[in-house]
């Protein structure tokens, strides 16, 4: 049995190759960015008002204080979205501009909406009395200020976020480069197996394929149900595989027949395939069973049927590999202090259910919940992250820091 940095380095070995493609920003959330993308334009793309008010040259105001004032004709006024106007203005002119109107010369300054003094009156002025000096570029938004055209809006293996979009539709972006998603094809297996609602107690329910299928827009992949495998279902599955091996199926996954039981049949017959990188069992609680294969172009795993050993092996192998082929970085764990004891064998890994909290004074901490056990589903549902323990270590004290991770997002969208 290997230990589970042993178990990841055969995963970094064993990586498989996938394409990139075009898309939609519509189609675009949660996806990962092959290509560095460009902005096609400056943004903004004009000098611009960052304040309603009044433009004007700043040159005309330079002698003028409360004795020594002007009248300021008004000749128009923009509006954000008009086109510039190329009408010759003369000196001691101005016009009325609206937040994110482009100012053209000779305008060059922005005298704000609440400092204007209106003559003869606020209601149709005809001028606007200036009794200071003006600085050149006040309230101005100056052209590509934010973005220069061809700057780098996002860098290849980003995910895309609701903010990315925002940004690429705004510097008009119609479509950017991702890796394709990864496509997982799942078996449940055996015969307690059941899709029924209401079963007899000798039955379990069928939730493994529907939380891993949940995952499948946060942690980008898209999800096949193969169906359930029955104890007798060993040459069915060798057939499945076959054809398999011919789809666009990049991952396989079972959940259940990898331990040491009677009809535990996933090894036997993923070792009649010509494998490569294969382990069989890891260092680890919950999920010590699982298993890893390298078939052609193709990955297995064989996570174990217990719901929460599966979820936990998801989490903590196939999540990291899918992380790894669409090339992006790894996980950070998120640090938080250890609210209590905990004890576990020194050379097993250990996922804990675990609850992540905030003190007053912003410290992140974490509580290791009651009821560890792999059957138990209540401490998941208590739960907010995945806490690792690692081996080499059987005790742990309040007050250390230990790593954790979210358990139905990356941890990449913090970073």
């Amino acid at each position: 049995m290997i230990n589970y940095l042993q178990a990841k380095n055969i995963l970094r070995k064993a990586r498989i190759r996938i394409g990139n493609e075009n898309i939609s920003i519509k189609n675009s959330l949660n996806r990962v960015v092959a290509k560095d993308i460009t902005s096609p334009s400056d943004h903004p793309s004009g000098d611009n008002a960052a304040f309603d008010g009044f433009a004007i040259n700043s040159n005309d105001t330079k002698k003028l204080n409360k004795k020594n004032f002007k009248y300021f004709k008004i000749i128009g006024s923009i509006a954000a979205g008009d086109k510039p106007s190329k009408k010759k203005v003369k000196k001691f002119q101005t016009v009325e501009i609206m937040t994110g109107g482009i100012i053209s010369k000779p305008f060059d300054t922005i005298l704000p909406i609440e400092q204007v003094i209106f003559y003869p009156q606020k209601k149709n002025p005809k001028s606007i009395i200036i009794n200071q000096s003006i600085n050149k570029y006040n309230h101005v938004r100056f052209k590509a200020s934010d973005y220069k055209k061809k700057q780098i809006i996002i860098k290849k293996g980003t995910i895309i976020k609701p903010n990315h979009i925002l940004a690429l539709k705004t510097l008009g972006v119609k479509k950017i480069n991702v890796m394709k998603k990864i496509n997982i094809t799942f078996f449940s297996t055996g015969n307690e197996i059941s899709n029924l609602d209401k079963i007899p107690n000798w039955k379990v329910r069928n939730s493994n394929s529907h939380y891993i299928e949940s995952l499948k827009d946060n942690l980008m992949f898209n999800f096949k149900n193969g169906g359930i495998l029955r104890d007798n279902h060993q040459k069915l599955f060798k057939t499945k595989i076959k054809r398999i091996l011919k789809s666009k199926t990049n991952i396989i996954i079972t959940s259940g027949a990898v331990s040491a039981g009677k009809y535990d049949y996933i090894p036997t017959v993923i070792k009649q395939f010509n494998i490569s990188h294969f382990f069989k069992s890891v260092m680890i609680r919950p999920g010590k069973p699982i298993l890893f294969a390298k078939i052609q172009k193709k990955v297995i795993f064989g996570l174990p049927g217990n719901p929460i050993s599966s979820a936990a092996c998801f989490r903590f192998f196939v999540y990291p590999y899918i992380e790894m082929i669409l090339n992006l970085k790894y996980e950070k764990p998120i640090q938080a202090i250890l609210k209590n004891d905990f004890t576990k064998k020194k050379f097993f890994t250990r996922f804990i259910k675990s609850k992540l909290t905030t003190t007053k004074k912003g410290k992140i901490m974490v509580e290791l919940l009651p009821g560890q056990e792999s059957f138990k589903i209540n401490s998941f549902v208590k739960s907010n992250v995945w806490a690792i323990l690692p081996f080499n270590k059987s005790k742990f004290k309040k007050g250390q820091i230990i790593d954790c991770f979210l358990p139905d997002q990356s941890n990449l969208i913090l970073s």
